[in-house]
Protein backbone atom coordinates (compact mmCIF):
# COMPACT_ATOMS: atom_id res chain seq x y z
CA UNK A 1 0.00 0.00 0.00
CA UNK A 2 1.34 3.49 -0.85
CA UNK A 3 1.60 5.16 2.56
CA UNK A 4 1.75 8.95 2.70
CA UNK A 5 3.91 10.07 5.65
CA UNK A 6 2.60 13.65 5.47
CA UNK A 7 -1.03 12.53 5.64
CA UNK A 8 -0.24 10.14 8.51
CA UNK A 9 1.50 12.92 10.46
CA UNK A 10 -1.45 15.31 10.28
CA UNK A 11 -2.44 13.85 13.65
CA UNK A 12 1.05 13.14 14.95
CA UNK A 13 0.31 14.06 18.57
CA UNK A 14 -2.82 11.91 18.77
CA UNK A 15 -1.17 8.90 17.14
CA UNK A 16 1.79 9.17 19.52
CA UNK A 17 -0.35 9.13 22.69
CA UNK A 18 -0.68 5.31 22.93
CA UNK A 19 3.07 4.96 22.34
CA UNK A 20 3.64 6.63 25.69
CA UNK A 21 1.44 4.01 27.37
CA UNK A 22 3.04 1.16 25.46
CA UNK A 23 6.65 1.91 26.37
CA UNK A 24 5.68 1.85 30.05
CA UNK A 25 5.05 -1.89 29.64
CA UNK A 26 8.70 -2.57 28.73
CA UNK A 27 10.99 -3.95 31.42
CA UNK A 28 14.11 -1.88 30.73
CA UNK A 29 17.61 -3.34 31.02
CA UNK A 30 20.97 -2.44 29.52
CA UNK A 31 22.07 -3.92 26.20
CA UNK A 32 18.68 -4.95 24.86
CA UNK A 33 18.22 -6.08 21.27
CA UNK A 34 14.94 -4.60 20.04
CA UNK A 35 12.84 -5.10 16.92
CA UNK A 36 10.22 -2.43 16.18
CA UNK A 37 7.70 -4.00 13.79
CA UNK A 38 6.00 -1.38 11.64
CA UNK A 39 8.27 1.52 12.52
CA UNK A 40 6.74 3.94 10.02
CA UNK A 41 8.63 7.21 9.72
CA UNK A 42 10.98 6.24 12.55
CA UNK A 43 10.27 9.19 14.83
CA UNK A 44 8.84 7.06 17.63
CA UNK A 45 11.41 4.31 17.02
CA UNK A 46 14.12 6.90 17.67
CA UNK A 47 12.34 7.89 20.86
CA UNK A 48 12.20 4.22 21.87
CA UNK A 49 15.93 3.81 21.22
CA UNK A 50 16.70 6.86 23.35
CA UNK A 51 14.82 5.31 26.28
CA UNK A 52 16.77 2.04 26.22
CA UNK A 53 20.36 2.48 27.45
CA UNK A 54 23.16 0.79 25.51
CA UNK A 55 20.65 -1.08 23.38
CA UNK A 56 20.34 -1.61 19.64
CA UNK A 57 16.99 -1.06 17.95
CA UNK A 58 16.01 -2.17 14.44
CA UNK A 59 12.97 -0.56 12.85
CA UNK A 60 11.19 -2.68 10.25
CA UNK A 61 8.57 -1.42 7.81
CA UNK A 62 7.18 -2.54 4.46
CA UNK A 63 6.77 1.02 3.11
CA UNK A 64 9.64 2.56 1.19
CA UNK A 65 7.97 5.96 1.59
CA UNK A 66 7.95 5.66 5.38
CA UNK A 67 11.51 4.33 5.53
CA UNK A 68 12.76 7.23 3.41
CA UNK A 69 11.69 9.52 6.27
CA UNK A 70 13.01 7.12 8.91
CA UNK A 71 16.54 7.14 7.48
CA UNK A 72 17.16 10.54 9.04
CA UNK A 73 16.96 8.98 12.53
CA UNK A 74 19.47 6.17 11.92
CA UNK A 75 22.52 6.09 14.18
CA UNK A 76 24.96 3.79 16.00
CA UNK A 77 22.20 2.12 18.03
CA UNK A 78 19.32 2.51 15.56
CA UNK A 79 18.92 1.07 12.08
CA UNK A 80 16.04 0.53 9.67
CA UNK A 81 15.13 -2.28 7.30
CA UNK A 82 12.40 -2.90 4.76
CA UNK A 83 10.41 -6.07 5.33
CA UNK A 84 7.14 -7.74 6.21
CA UNK A 85 6.40 -8.11 9.91
CA UNK A 86 4.44 -11.30 9.16
CA UNK A 87 7.54 -13.07 7.84
CA UNK A 88 10.36 -11.59 9.91
CA UNK A 89 12.83 -14.06 11.45
CA UNK A 90 15.37 -13.92 14.28
CA UNK A 91 15.22 -13.36 18.02
CA UNK A 92 15.24 -10.23 20.16
CA UNK A 93 15.00 -9.22 23.80
CA UNK A 94 12.06 -6.95 22.98
CA UNK A 95 9.70 -7.38 20.04
CA UNK A 96 7.79 -4.09 19.91
CA UNK A 97 4.96 -3.00 17.63
CA UNK A 98 3.03 0.24 17.70
CA UNK A 99 -0.10 0.38 15.47
CA UNK A 100 0.96 -2.13 12.82
CA UNK A 101 -0.23 -5.71 13.38
CA UNK A 102 -3.85 -4.78 12.60
CA UNK A 103 -2.81 -4.91 8.93
CA UNK A 104 -1.96 -8.63 9.19
CA UNK A 105 -4.70 -11.25 9.03
CA UNK A 106 -5.17 -14.32 11.25
CA UNK A 107 -4.02 -13.12 14.65
CA UNK A 108 -4.52 -16.59 16.09
CA UNK A 109 -1.51 -17.57 13.98
CA UNK A 110 0.33 -14.23 14.10
CA UNK A 111 0.60 -13.82 17.88
CA UNK A 112 2.39 -17.17 18.48
CA UNK A 113 4.63 -16.33 15.52
CA UNK A 114 5.59 -12.96 17.00
CA UNK A 115 6.07 -14.45 20.45
CA UNK A 116 8.45 -16.93 18.85
CA UNK A 117 10.74 -14.00 17.98
CA UNK A 118 11.26 -13.24 21.69
CA UNK A 119 14.40 -14.48 23.43
CA UNK A 120 14.08 -16.24 26.80
CA UNK A 121 13.58 -13.53 29.41
CA UNK A 122 12.42 -11.08 26.74
CA UNK A 123 9.09 -9.43 25.98
CA UNK A 124 6.49 -9.00 23.27
CA UNK A 125 4.97 -5.50 23.56
CA UNK A 126 2.17 -4.50 21.17
CA UNK A 127 -0.40 -1.77 20.58
CA UNK A 128 -3.05 -1.88 17.86
CA UNK A 129 -6.25 0.02 17.04
CA UNK A 130 -9.50 -1.74 17.94
CA UNK A 131 -11.82 0.94 16.57
CA UNK A 132 -13.25 -1.16 13.74
CA UNK A 133 -16.85 -0.93 14.99
CA UNK A 134 -16.85 2.87 15.14
CA UNK A 135 -18.99 4.61 12.46
CA UNK A 136 -15.85 6.00 10.80
CA UNK A 137 -14.92 2.40 9.99
CA UNK A 138 -18.32 0.75 9.61
CA UNK A 139 -19.48 3.29 7.02
CA UNK A 140 -16.49 2.51 4.81
CA UNK A 141 -17.39 -1.19 4.79
CA UNK A 142 -21.01 -0.33 3.95
CA UNK A 143 -19.96 1.92 1.07
CA UNK A 144 -17.60 -0.71 -0.32
CA UNK A 145 -20.46 -3.11 -1.06
CA UNK A 146 -22.60 -0.44 -2.75
CA UNK A 147 -22.37 0.60 -6.38
CA UNK A 148 -20.50 2.12 -8.06
CA UNK A 149 -17.80 1.33 -5.49
CA UNK A 150 -18.39 -2.42 -5.31
CA UNK A 151 -17.54 -2.93 -8.98
CA UNK A 152 -14.68 -0.43 -8.94
CA UNK A 153 -13.16 -2.13 -5.88
CA UNK A 154 -13.58 -5.58 -7.39
CA UNK A 155 -15.59 -6.65 -4.36
CA UNK A 156 -12.83 -5.67 -1.93
CA UNK A 157 -13.90 -5.09 1.66
CA UNK A 158 -11.45 -5.22 4.54
CA UNK A 159 -12.63 -6.68 7.82
CA UNK A 160 -10.41 -6.12 10.83
CA UNK A 161 -8.53 -9.18 12.12
CA UNK A 162 -8.31 -7.63 15.60
CA UNK A 163 -9.62 -9.92 18.35
CA UNK A 164 -11.01 -9.20 21.80
CA UNK A 165 -8.71 -8.66 24.76
CA UNK A 166 -9.59 -12.05 26.29
CA UNK A 167 -8.48 -13.78 23.08
CA UNK A 168 -5.04 -12.12 23.19
CA UNK A 169 -4.60 -13.04 26.84
CA UNK A 170 -5.50 -16.65 26.05
CA UNK A 171 -3.19 -16.80 23.01
CA UNK A 172 -0.28 -15.50 25.06
CA UNK A 173 -1.00 -17.97 27.85
CA UNK A 174 -1.09 -20.83 25.33
CA UNK A 175 2.34 -19.67 24.12
CA UNK A 176 3.70 -20.20 27.65
CA UNK A 177 4.02 -16.49 28.34
CA UNK A 178 4.22 -15.03 31.81
CA UNK A 179 3.62 -11.54 33.21
CA UNK A 180 0.75 -11.11 30.76
CA UNK A 181 -0.88 -7.68 30.59
CA UNK A 182 -3.74 -7.01 28.16
CA UNK A 183 -6.08 -4.03 28.20
CA UNK A 184 -8.18 -1.82 25.95
CA UNK A 185 -8.23 1.96 26.28
CA UNK A 186 -10.28 4.70 24.65
CA UNK A 187 -8.09 7.63 23.58
CA UNK A 188 -10.06 10.89 23.56
CA UNK A 189 -9.44 12.96 20.45
CA UNK A 190 -11.17 16.28 19.81
CA UNK A 191 -11.47 17.09 16.10
CA UNK A 192 -12.57 20.32 14.43
CA UNK A 193 -15.53 18.54 12.84
CA UNK A 194 -16.51 15.26 11.18
CA UNK A 195 -14.53 16.16 8.05
CA UNK A 196 -11.39 16.03 10.20
CA UNK A 197 -12.26 12.43 11.02
CA UNK A 198 -12.06 11.72 7.29
CA UNK A 199 -8.60 13.28 7.21
CA UNK A 200 -7.62 10.93 10.05
CA UNK A 201 -8.85 7.81 8.24
CA UNK A 202 -7.23 8.92 4.95
CA UNK A 203 -3.89 8.28 6.64
CA UNK A 204 -4.70 4.66 7.54
CA UNK A 205 -8.08 2.96 7.05
CA UNK A 206 -8.88 4.42 3.63
CA UNK A 207 -5.51 3.69 2.02
CA UNK A 208 -6.35 0.24 0.53
CA UNK A 209 -9.72 1.53 -0.73
CA UNK A 210 -8.37 4.68 -2.35
CA UNK A 211 -5.54 2.67 -3.87
CA UNK A 212 -8.03 0.38 -5.63
CA UNK A 213 -10.48 3.04 -6.80
CA UNK A 214 -9.95 4.71 -10.20
CA UNK A 215 -8.97 8.38 -10.10
CA UNK A 216 -12.43 9.45 -11.24
CA UNK A 217 -14.11 7.82 -8.21
CA UNK A 218 -11.74 8.71 -5.37
CA UNK A 219 -13.11 12.18 -4.67
CA UNK A 220 -16.67 10.92 -5.15
CA UNK A 221 -16.01 8.24 -2.56
CA UNK A 222 -14.54 10.77 -0.11
CA UNK A 223 -17.39 13.22 -0.65
CA UNK A 224 -19.93 10.45 -0.06
CA UNK A 225 -18.06 9.35 3.08
CA UNK A 226 -18.05 12.91 4.44
CA UNK A 227 -21.75 13.30 3.70
CA UNK A 228 -22.60 10.15 5.66
CA UNK A 229 -20.53 11.14 8.69
CA UNK A 230 -21.77 14.71 9.02
CA UNK A 231 -25.30 13.94 10.33
CA UNK A 232 -23.84 11.43 12.81
CA UNK A 233 -21.33 13.95 14.18
CA UNK A 234 -22.92 17.38 13.61
CA UNK A 235 -21.07 19.33 16.32
CA UNK A 236 -17.94 21.41 16.03
CA UNK A 237 -15.68 20.41 17.63
CA UNK A 238 -16.45 16.70 17.62
CA UNK A 239 -15.32 14.05 20.10
CA UNK A 240 -13.61 11.07 18.46
CA UNK A 241 -13.10 8.27 20.96
CA UNK A 242 -10.52 5.89 19.53
CA UNK A 243 -10.19 2.40 21.01
CA UNK A 244 -6.84 0.61 21.17
CA UNK A 245 -5.61 -2.70 22.60
CA UNK A 246 -2.24 -2.83 24.36
CA UNK A 247 -0.56 -5.98 25.56
CA UNK A 248 2.77 -7.22 26.86
CA UNK A 249 4.03 -10.66 27.81
CA UNK A 250 7.36 -12.19 28.77
CA UNK A 251 9.01 -15.43 27.67
CA UNK A 252 10.26 -17.35 30.72
CA UNK A 253 14.04 -17.08 31.15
Amino acid sequence: MPWNPDQYHKFREQRAAPFEDLVKLITIHDNLSVMDLGCGTGELTAKLAAMLPNSHVVGLDSSAQMLEKAAAYAGPNLSFEQGDLATVEGQWDVVFSHAAIQWVDDHAHLIPQLFGLVKPGGQLVVQQPSNHNHPTHAIVREMAIEEPYRTALGGYVRFSPVLGIEAYADLLYQCGAEDITVFEKVYPHVMDNSDAMVEWTKGTLLIPYLERLPDALRETFLDDYRARLRPLFPTSPVFYGFRRILFAAARPA
